[in-house]
C-alpha cells in the first residue's frame, strides 16, 4: 500500500538522495501511520473493554503512543525539509534526529507506564473474557503491525532515516507485544490460569528494549558518528583517480553530517612540491566538483605539497616508517618534514592514533622519539597526534 501510495503521491518518487523526496517519504510513512494506530488503539480499546484485559488495554494506548509518535515523524520531517536561513546556515536535517529521539522517548514513557499498571495487576487478578471476536481483534492487530514494521524499515533502508528506523523497531516490538497478549488470552481462555499482569510486565520490557534501542539509533548521529564505509571508499576512489594528475595520497579525512542529504566533509590530499600550484588546484577543484554531485556533499579540499625527490628526506621517512609499522594497532603518519639546523634536525609529522589504542598519546609520542633517537641523536621528533574521525 506504501509503494503503491508513494508511486502516486511523490514526484520522482525513485530519487531518495533528494532532500524533498525524503521528506515526501517521511510524511507519507507518519500519515500512514497515524491513521493505522488509531485504527487499531479503536479496536484493542474495545477488545480490552469486553474482555477486561489489562494488557490488551494497556497495549491498545500503546498503538495510541504510537500514533502521536507518527505525529512526531511526520512534523519531523516537514520541518526537516526547511531550507537554510541565517539562523541555521546548514539546514535543519537534524530535526529528524530529534524526532526520533522523542519517538524514543514516549516509547520509554508507555513502557514505564504499562509496567506499574501490570504489576498492579499480578498482586490483584482479575478474569478476562477471550470471546472470539477479540481473538480476532488481536490476530489483525498482529498482522497490521508486522505489516508497518516491514514498510517502515523498508523505506527507512531507502532513505537512510534513522528516525524512520526508531518507528520500525517500535513496530516490531508492538508487533511482539501484540502476540504475547494473543497467546496470554487464548491461554488463560483454555487453563483459567489468570497471567494477565505477568504478560503486561512481559510486553512492558519488549516495548521498554524497543526505546533503548530506537533511542540509540537517533542519539549517536545527533553526537557525530563516523560516516559508513562504503561513504569513505567512495571519497577515496574519487581522489585518487587522480594520481595521473599529482594525487599521491590523503590523510585528515573529516566528515560533518548535519542530517540526510546535508554532508560537509574536509580532506587533505598530498601533491608534489615541485608541481605546478595553477595546474594542481584546478585538479583540486575538480575533485571537490566531483565529490558535490557524485556524493550530495560539500567538499573543502586542502593541499599538502609533499617532497619527493629528496633522497635524504625519503631515506629518513622510510626508517620512521618502519618504526610506526613495528608497533602493534593500525598507526600511521603523514604532513612528514625535516627542517635542519646547526645542531640538530627536526623530524615534524603527525600521526594518527586509534581512540582505543592501549598506549596513550603521550606514550605514543614518547615511544617514537625514543626510537628515533637511535637512529641519530641529532634528530627530534616534532609530532601532533591526530584522531581517526571515520
Amino acid at each position: 500500500m506504501v509503494s503503491l501510495l508513494a508511486k502516486l503521491l511523490i514526484t520522482d518518487y525513485q530519487n531518495t538522495s533528494d532532500i524533498k523526496v525524503r521528506q515526501a517519504y517521511g510524511m507519507l510513512c507518519g500519515g500512514v501511520g497515524i491513521v493505522l494506530n488509531v485504527l487499531l488503539f479503536f479496536g484493542k480499546a474495545a477488545a480490552g473493554l469486553i474482555s477486561g484485559s489489562i494488557a490488551i488495554t494497556a497495549d491498545a494506548f500503546n498503538n495510541l503512543s504510537d500514533a502521536g509518535s507518527s505525529v512526531i515523524t511526520l512534523v519531523g520531517f516537514k520541518m526537516a525539509g526547511q531550507k537554510a536561513d541565517s539562523h541555521h546556515p546548514f539546514g535543519h536535517g537534524r530535526i529528524e534526529y530529534i524526532s526520533g529521539l522523542l519517538v524514543s522517548a514516549i516509547i520509554l514513557v508507555m513502557a514505564f507506564e504499562l509496567f506499574k499498571s501490570s504489576v498492579e495487576k499480578i498482586f490483584h487478578p482479575e478474569a478476562i473474557e477471550a470471546s472470539p471476536m477479540v481473538i480476532t481483534i488481536l490476530i489483525i492487530s498482529v498482522l497490521v503491525k508486522i505489516y508497518m514494521a516491514f514498510y517502515n524499515r523498508s523505506i527507512s533502508k531507502k532513505i537512510d532515516s534513522a528516525a524512520m528506523d526508531a518507528v520500525a523497531k517500535d513496530s516490531l516490538s508492538d508487533t511482539v507485544a501484540t502476540l504475547v497478549v494473543l497467546v496470554t488470552t487464548v491461554f488463560t481462555c483454555f487453563t483459567g490460569i489468570l497471567i494477565d499482569g505477568l504478560c503486561g510486565v512481559v510486553v512492558a520490557l519488549f516495548v521498554f528494549w524497543a526505546g533503548l534501542s530506537a533511542a540509540k539509533e537517533t542519539i549517536s548521529p545527533l553526537l557525530g558518528q563516523p560516516p559508513e564505509p562504503w561513504f569513505v571508499k567512495k571519497i577515496e576512489s574519487v581522489i585518487m583517480e587522480y594520481r595521473q594528475q599529482g594525487v599521491l595520497g590523503i590523510h585528515d579525512l573529516v566528515v560533518h553530517n548535519y542530517g540526510p542529504g546535508r554532508v560537509m566533509l574536509s580532506v587533505h590530499v598530498e601533491v608534489p612540491s615541485t608541481g605546478d600550484i595553477l595546474e594542481l588546484h584546478d585538479m583540486i577543484d575538480t575533485i571537490e566538483h566531483r565529490l558535490a554531485r557524485e556524493l550530495s556533499c560539500s567538499a573543502v579540499i586542502h593541499m599538502d605539497p609533499v617532497c619527493v625527490d629528496d633522497e635524504m628526506t625519503n631515506t629518513i621517512k622510510d626508517k620512521v616508517a618502519a618504526i610506526i609499522g613495528d608497533m602493534e594497532g593500525n598507526i600511521r603518519f603523514h604532513d612528514f618534514r625535516i627542517v635542519h639546523g646547526p645542531t640538530h634536525s627536526n623530524l615534524i609529522f603527525d600521526v594518527v592514533v586509534p581512540f582505543d589504542y592501549a598506549m596513550s598519546d603521550e606514550q605514543v609520542v614518547s615511544y617514537i622519539q625514543n626510537k628515533i633517537l637511535e637512529i641519530d641523536e641529532t634528530f627530534f621528533a616534532v609530532i601532533d597526534v591526530d584522531k581517526a574521525y571515520v
